[in-house]
């Protein structure tokens, strides 16, 4: 669960410090069967044209253009410590080419001073860094205490509790507006709306979601309905959303980002608390959040990010999924503290996932160092690479971020 703090507040500490989950049980990993109504999706180790062609469509010839360093480093959110593009950062994005950044802190500075960075971050676009593709300027911009945005140009954005009190024309709109907020500060990702349903009368034992008011309701089709407004008010303000944290949150009790081995023991492959994740995926959703904690019901064996059970069974063949898989932060969360960073990434490929999300530079590092050489080693890794990139190349070119004749 992405959080704007770097590092854990008195409410933050009290959540990562509570009692978790039991562990995973030793049950079999069930085998999905896609819904009659799913969409068709290409198959995920798909190898792109090598070659540009003139009827290609933009993104594979921008991936045809790309060394595979520069490959790698779309796959990749870089956290921007202190909100700024320090020296590391700019490292990073030179020499691994990380193609897109987040805003990881409570900022005050305004949309001015968001804008700055943001547009600091777009002016190391280049040949030789991204192949001349933009960057995604991302935040955690949800509402309540999940806002790290803030001071002058930002308007306070209510708790995602109080906006589910909203009509949803009306949270429509005024997601419009805090869209084109971001908009007007560079940022053109945000890693919301928020798709968990906590059950009623568990928030307070649910730290992720319930305690921190990050719900829209408690039950399926409040969050979806509301969630939904959230998702095309962002849309009509041009900002890229992300539908998180996948298959959900709702029923665990710890906070991934400070509590290992988190479990949820409820959600199986056909429950009625997805429908928020199927209504947004027939909604266009572009990205997908995965989430860090481990569902027995699903995949006993392997956290969510690291499960093709839950990335490829369930949300690409049976809820037709076709947009890019996020992960929920690789580098800096309890959740993987005991994964070498560089395993880290290559199990999320693995398994399915496209976009990998660290918060600070050194794992970072470590993990696109590490795709890379099992790429330059491993024919079917690599094309999963491949696949993964141009699946965000996609999302980029939807966002207006792709440069093609």
């Amino acid at each position: 669960m992405l959080t704007p703090f770097r590092r854990p507040t008195a409410l933050a500490l009290a959540v990562g410090l509570a009692a978790g989950a039991c562990a995973p049980q030793a049950s079999a990993t069930p085998t999905l069967t896609p819904s009659q109504t799913a969409a068709p999706t290409a198959a995920v180790t798909g190898t792109p044209s090598p070659t540009p062609t003139a009827t290609a469509a933009c993104p594979e010839r921008v991936l045809a253009s790309m060394s595979q360093p520069q490959r790698v480093g779309q796959l990749f959110l870089l956290g921007l410590a202190n909100d700024q593009l320090g020296a590391a950062e700019v490292d990073a994005i030179r020499t691994r080419h990380l193609g897109s950044v987040w805003f990881v802190e409570q900022s005050s500075a305004g949309v001015s001073g968001i804008r700055a960075v943001a547009d600091a971050v777009q002016s190391l676009v280049g040949a030789d860094t991204t192949a001349n593709v933009r960057f995604y300027v991302a935040a955690n911009q949800e509402g309540g205490i999940i806002q790290p945005l803030k001071g002058p140009g930002f308007s306070a954005i209510p708790t995602a509790v109080d906006q589910g009190t909203l009509a949803p024309d009306t949270l429509q709109q005024r997601a419009t507006q805090w869209g084109r907020e971001l908009a007007a500060a560079g940022v053109n990702l945000n890693f919301a709306p928020v798709l968990d349903v906590v059950p009623p009368g568990t928030d307070a034992q649910n730290e992720p979601i319930g305690v921190l008011k990050r719900g829209y309701g408690h039950d399926p089709t409040t969050v979806s309905t509301h969630g939904m407004a959230f998702l095309r008010g962002m849309a009509a303000a041009g900002i890229t959303t992300t539908a998180k944290h996948f298959p959900g949150l709702g029923r665990v009790k710890g906070n991934t980002d400070f509590t290992a081995a988190v479990v949820d023991e409820s959600t199986t492959i056909d429950d009625a608390y997805l429908a928020p994740f199927r209504d947004a995926i027939a909604a266009g959703v572009p990205f997908v959040m995965v989430a860090l904690a481990t569902y027995t019901r699903i995949d006993a064996q392997h956290l969510a990010a690291f499960s093709s059970t839950v990335m490829r069974q369930l949300l690409r063949d049976r809820l037709g999924f076709t947009g890019a898989i996020v992960s929920d932060d690789l580098g800096a969360t309890a959740a993987v503290a005991t994964i070498p960073p560089g395993q880290r990434a290559i199990d999320f490929l693995s398994a399915g996932g496209d976009l990998v999300i660290s918060k600070t530079v050194a794992p970072a590092i470590a993990m696109a160092d590490a795709i890379v050489a099992r790429a330059g080693s491993d024919a079917a890794f690599q094309a999963r690479v491949d696949d993964a990139a141009l699946r965000v190349l996609r999302a980029k070119q939807a966002s207006g971020l792709l440069r093609c004749s």
